[in-house]
Formats: structure tokens, sequence, C-alpha cells
């Protein structure tokens, strides 16, 4: 069977194709070799001909200000940032002082106001660091002198914040910052409108901030009662403030960085807060 395939092909006419031949080259032979005459050292350059020399930057530079018709200056894109007032505030229990403490040791420049008040020196407190602890004459004494940005009366006591301490400061260059109840960051922000940086402090819940008046123990039941209440009405006064702060138990850092962080955003403003004492 094999035998008569294979003859069967033998006789047939079965034509196989030729050999595929080479696709034309894309030049003519007789430049598929460069002639004798042309070699890779005729490319190269000679040794007369020197590479043109770039510009300095400094001729760059000069170049381009003749161009433009006017030269460049170092004088800084932008002025320095404006002194703020931050204006630091909140109910009773919220850890104003401690934020304020904190706040003193991590950032320099700042100057923190020290505030003038009738009430008696508490156990531990400084007079001039806390507080500068006057009697009640000497404090309506500076009311009616104009010594004093704000004033009022808390508690049956004085509070004010001297205006020469600001002045001072200022002048230094430096930011200040004011630490007071609500209702003098009411009578500032009638004073000093968005001129100054108003912080609400709040803490993390109410019980939280009733324990800390409670863990004071500064107050009698009586008065302890008067300041829980009106620590509850102040609150609802967040909403007249610039930016809020938590400052939860045992997160007092976190807090201060965040106080920070609004310093530093208030200093990149495009359109800065200008103040006026």
């Amino acid at each position: 069977m094999f035998h008569r395939f294979c003859s069967s092909l033998s006789r047939s006419s079965i034509i196989f194709p030729k050999s595929i031949k080479s696709p034309p080259l894309p030049f003519p032979r007789s430049l598929r070799r460069f002639p004798p005459s042309l070699s890779f050292s005729s490319f190269k350059m000679s040794d007369t001909d020197k590479p043109i020399p770039s510009p300095t930057k400094q001729e760059t530079l000069r170049s381009l200000e003749s161009h433009l018709g006017s030269p460049f200056t170092s004088s800084p894109i932008i002025p320095p940032p404006n002194q703020l007032i931050i204006v630091i505030s909140g109910p009773s229990g919220v850890g104003k002082d401690a934020v304020i403490n904190k706040l003193r040791e991590a950032r320099e420049h700042l100057h923190f106001v020290v505030t003038a008040t009738s009430r008696p020196m508490r156990p531990g407190e400084v007079d001039g660091k806390d507080y500068f602890f006057v009697t009640r004459d000497d404090f309506l004494s500076m009311v009616e002198n104009e010594e004093l940005l704000e004033y009022a009366l808390v508690y049956g006591e004085y509070k004010g914040i001297p205006k020469r301490q600001i002045r001072e400061s200022m002048s230094k260059g430096e930011d200040i910052v004011l630490r007071v109840d609500i209702q003098g960051a009411q009578t500032l922000r009638k004073i000093l409108g968005s001129s100054a940086v108003f912080v609400f402090l709040v803490a993390e819940s109410e019980v939280a901030m009733v324990e800390r008046l409670v863990d004071r123990k500064t107050e009698r039941q009586e008065e302890l009662l008067v300041r829980v209440a009106t620590a509850r009405e102040e609150v609802r006064h967040l909403k007249s403030f610039d930016y809020v702060v938590v400052n939860a138990k045992g997160r007092l850092d976190d807090a201060v960085r965040r106080v920070e962080a609004i310093i530093d955003a208030e200093k990149s403003r495009v359109h800065q807060r200008v103040v006026r004492i």
C-alpha cells in the first residue's frame, strides 16, 4: 500500500514552490559599502573647531532681565506675616490654663498677657505670672484711666487686660495670647472684630467638664453649682468663635498642637489680619 502511494506521488503534477527571493534592498547596491575615500575619521571634529561655551547663570540672568526690561530683586515675594492676637477662651473646667502653660513651653515669640484681677490669690498662684493681683480700688482706677483693653465683673470679682502689655510685646514682633472667659471673649470680639483669632476650648464631653470642676476643689457646693450651670450655658457660644479645639483628658499635647496649627494657618493667610490697639 505504501509503495503504491509513493508511486502515485511521483506521477502527480504537484509543483513545489520555488525558494522565496530576499526583498529588495532599500538602497542601491553601490551604496551598501562606504567608498574607500569616506571613513569614520572624516566625521570627527577637527582640532580647530572648539565647542561654543554655555552661558553662565549670571549671564543668563542678565540676559533675561534685559529681555524683560527690569532687574530681578532679592526682596521677599510676600512681606513677613503680621503679629496676631490669639484669644483663647472656653467654659470653666476645659483646661485653659493647662493648654496655655504647655503652649508657653512649646512655642517661641508668644507673649502671654497677664490679666489683672481683684480676686484674692489662690494657693500656688504667683503674682505677675498667673495674674496681677490688685485691690478693687486699684482696678477701678485702671478702668477710669482707660488702661484696660477690656474688663468684666466675673463671679463677683473684676478681671481685665492691660493695654500696655499688648502694645509693648507687639512692638517687639511677638504674637499675643489672651486667656479670657466667655464674657471677656464676647467683649473682645466687639472691640477687635475679625482682627483677632478666637479659639474656643471644650472638654470631650459634658461629664468630663464637670468632673474637672469637681476635682479642682476650689469652690463650695453652692459656688460649684453656679459654675456648672454657667459652663453649660457658655458652651452654646461656640459658634461665635473662629476655631474650636477639644482638650480631652490625657490628650493635652494634641490640643496644644492644634492651637499651634491654627497659628501657623493664620500666618499663611493671603489676607492678613491687622490689629490696632
